[in-house]
């Protein structure tokens, strides 16, 4: 495992997150990234991860920040803020168990896109990018089966995201929206 990055020092480590793979498979209802996983790939996965406890009110993801991992939340609630322009945080949405959230950043290395703030006490599980590659190598089958999940869940937010925003535009000035 490799050390815990700095980003999540304030929050308590509660080691390899194998001891926690039921609560893990049992999340596979409403878990985009878990939902063709078998109980026995959900066990070697979270031997891959490590896991916290975020107390409430608990920065766990600073928008901004550089980041090199994901986390599912396993247990409580995260509160998703993105800051206005007036430099005021907003919550975008709370999650509960069974989502993911900072696939982009553990992806592509770039800033946090937004806040995460735990709501309630929470557990939640970390996927390092290290730790990716090494199952990647490791454990080839799995390393694919984990980034066509990725692949798959960061489609449909951006297509989501895509009919909101035509949405949106539609509603400042029907008939003249042209983003493309």
């Amino acid at each position: 495992m490799p050390d815990s990055p700095p980003q999540l020092a304030h929050l308590e480590p509660l080691g390899d997150a194998t001891k926690f793979a039921g609560q893990m498979h049992a999340l596979i209802p409403r878990c985009a990234l878990l939902e063709n996983f078998s109980p026995a790939e959900v066990l070697l996965l979270a031997h891959f991860m490590e896991m916290y406890r975020a107390e409430p009110g608990v920065e766990i993801i600073q928008e901004g920040d550089g980041g090199d991992f994901m986390l599912m939340v396993v247990e409580g609630k995260v509160e998703v803020q993105k800051r206005d322009r007036w430099n005021t945080p907003q919550t975008l949405a709370v999650v509960e168990g069974g989502r993911t959230l900072g696939e982009m950043s553990m992806i592509d290395g770039e800033a946090r896109f937004a806040t995460c703030v735990a709501a309630e006490p929470t557990l939640i599980a970390v996927l390092h990018r290290e730790s990716l590659a090494r199952i990647i190598v490791e454990q080839p089958l799995l390393g694919a089966k984990i980034l066509m999940e990725l692949v798959l869940m960061l489609s449909q937010r951006l297509r989501a995201t895509s009919q909101r925003l035509l949405g949106l535009l539609d509603e400042q000035s029907p008939g003249a929206v042209n983003i493309l």
